[in-house]
């Protein structure tokens, strides 16, 4: 596959500091002027002012000058706009106006890799003594950017730009209001679901294991109990654990571990999920907060004032 994931993405907020500070406790490194940095994923996050909450851009990573021509073509072929230059090409989402740049950028790379966390099982010892993952203090750091979850008013039409112009391929549909989408070895890189407004739902960050997941979010809910939102869980599509928490601005972020692959070389069956099989395995279940974001009205009510 010439794309190889998710290189960017820039979040359009009203409240810029505070969401600032949300994403250094988050665990991500503050380059400076709302830029941030994973651990194994370089800079990966852009926060700029925006009146409501919205996905600007997304960047996606490519391999060479050659994946960008033949992503520029695909997208000229369906009519869409593009502007390129030798390592980049630039074009907008039809439907959610969202900017999609794919770059040359060089593939995350996790030296050394992470050891595999020793959990004993019925009848299997794989570690003596007391678990060493209770003696982690330091703050968890995300290794990368994984996803982000798209709401479009049009998901036919965004599909088509995902798919058939930029070259993702589909994973798993949920009936007909979403689709999970890949550009890299993982399940899904981008999510489309089915909305009454164009909306950013959020975005997710890998984390080592459960164990980091259940950390992170700990830390993030210690005098911030409004920013939980849902978890802990594991999902069936992607079959990644997760947890998820709201930043100031009202995107929801989630700390994910152990997603399905999809290697490059072999096929992989596309299955369409129904009713709450498609969101999880176990867990509890999704707050309607989740399914239907709070602040959903509020964004269709600018959305309508500013078209007109």
């Amino acid at each position: 596959m010439a794309l190889h994931g998710l290189g960017k993405i820039t979040i359009g907020v009203p409240n810029r500091a505070e969401s600032i500070g949300y994403y250094a406790e988050f665990g991500l490194e503050h380059l400076g002027d709302g830029r941030f940095a994973t651990a194994n994923g370089g800079e990966q996050l852009e926060l700029v002012h925006a009146p409501r909450r919205r996905l600007v851009e997304v960047s996606i990573a490519a391999d060479d000058v050659d994946d960008i021509g033949a992503a520029a073509s695909r997208l000229t072929a369906l009519g869409i706009g593009v502007q390129r230059e030798r390592e980049s090409v630039r074009a907008v989402e039809p439907v959610t106006g969202t900017v999609v740049r794919v770059l040359v950028r060089p593939r995350v790379v996790v030296e050394p890799p992470a050891p595999p966390t020793p959990y004993n099982g019925p009848g299997r010892v794989d570690r003596w003594g007391r678990a060493q993952v209770l003696a982690r203090t330091g703050r968890v750091r995300p290794r990368k950017l994984g996803h982000c979850v798209i709401g479009t008013t049009d998901l036919s039409t965004s599909m088509r730009f995902f798919v058939d112009g930029l070259g993702f391929k589909v994973s798993d549909y949920m009936g007909a209001k979403a689709a999970f989408l890949r550009c890299s070895v993982e399940h899904h890189n981008v999510l489309l679901m089915a909305a009454p407004v164009n909306f950013m739902h959020h975005s997710s960050w890998e984390v080592d294991d459960i164990d980091e997941i259940g950390r992170g979010a700990v830390d993030m809910l210690e005098g911030h109990p409004e920013r939980h939102i849902w978890g802990l869980g594991r999902h069936y599509a992607g079959a990644n654990f997760f947890w998820y928490l709201k930043d100031p601005a009202g995107n929801f972020c989630e700390y994910y571990s152990d997603m399905d692959t999809c290697p490059e070389d072999e096929l992989w069956s596309p299955q369409v999920l129904h009713g709450l099989h498609g969101l999880y395995a176990w867990g509890p279940p999704p707050p309607p907060s989740f399914l239907e974001p709070d602040d959903l009205a509020a964004l269709m009510t600018g959305a309508h004032s500013t078209r007109g």
